[in-house]
């Protein structure tokens, strides 16, 4: 009971060691910091969409095309962003959409990453038929640009929350596959791994135990970066029609809408490219960090 209490007390000093390794490390890089705060921001901000002042679908064709105002009319909250054609609070439209981008943008990373990670491992470890097969698949879908194949996609099966998980889960585990599969190909023939089948370990206990931690850290990069190529990618089906339908307020949709307004009003562009451009720039800065930060060959 001793030993155990000692393991579980070594673990948490080691997780709080990482942890201030990992906030020290980021405080250093101020690119990186901001990017931490920004998303950590946005996230709230989309969590909380609900608690904001005023209703997302509310019309009111009397704030037709209302630009950007501090002013209000007393009792109600400022339209902070503006309104669109049908008198509708930007703003509230926008954290609604930043909310169901995020949402999709994770499932279908985790759809990608659970599909193209055990794939990948398996692939690369056990080789042979199974090798062949995945790499042939993963070619064949790379062969199409990832948009047009899920274009293809989506306009056979339509458009539907769980359809473009799908869709991008599908057509976005290749990334996962291939990385997983090149890394598991140069850890199998380590030292560490040999001694342990030298001694008899199972295929499973080499792969799991042996393997996988050494490829775990490349699988979390690979998230990171991968969620804002998800969020454009669902932003951009939204934009040709073919994301979630109306009256769901998705970052491509507004956008998609904002077209014939673009000279008459800027806002319905410029604050949801905004919105879009930073989560996915935030993004993609924590993945490069988190690169160097989890490869131990590089000095922070």
């Amino acid at each position: 009971m001793g030993s155990r209490q000692q393991r579980n007390a070594n673990r948490s000093s080691d997780s709080r060691r990482g942890f201030r390794r990992y906030a020290h490390m980021v405080w250093r890089q101020k690119r990186v910091a901001a990017a931490h705060v920004l998303l950590l921001v946005i996230l709230l901000a989309a969590a909380l969409a609900d608690l904001y002042p005023i209703d997302a679908s509310r019309l009111d064709l009397s704030l037709h095309l209302e630009p950007p105002t501090l002013s209000h009319k007393e009792g109600e909250f400022p339209r902070l962003l503006g309104t669109d054609p049908l008198g509708r609070d930007l703003l509230a439209r926008l954290l609604q959409a930043t909310r169901l981008s995020l949402y999709v943008g994770v499932l279908a990373v985790a759809v990608a990453c659970g599909v193209g990670t055990l794939l990948g491992l398996l692939a690369g470890f056990i080789g042979g038929l199974l090798d062949h097969v995945v790499m042939r698949i993963a070619d064949a879908l790379l062969a199409l640009p990832f948009v047009v194949l899920a274009i293809a996609i989506v306009a056979a099966i339509g458009p539907s929350f769980m359809n473009i998980i799908f869709v991008l889960g599908l057509t976005g585990w290749v990334t996962f596959a291939r990385l997983v599969r090149a890394e598991v190909l140069r850890v199998r023939e380590m030292d560490h791994v040999e001694a342990a089948r030298a001694i008899g370990c199972s295929q499973w206990r080499l792969l799991f135990v042996h393997v996988w931690p050494q490829v775990v850290g490349l699988v979390l990069v690979t998230i990171t970066l991968t969620l804002g190529q998800m969020i454009i990618a669902e932003a951009t089906l939204s934009f040709l029609g073919l994301g979630i339908p109306p009256p769901t307020p998705t970052l491509g949709g507004i956008l998609s809408n904002a077209q014939t307004y673009f000279f008459s009003a800027w806002w319905l562009v410029v604050f949801p490219g905004i919105f879009l451009v930073v989560i996915v720039l935030c993004a993609n800065l924590i993945g490069d960090f988190l690169r160097d930060y989890l490869d131990p060959r590089l000095k922070l």
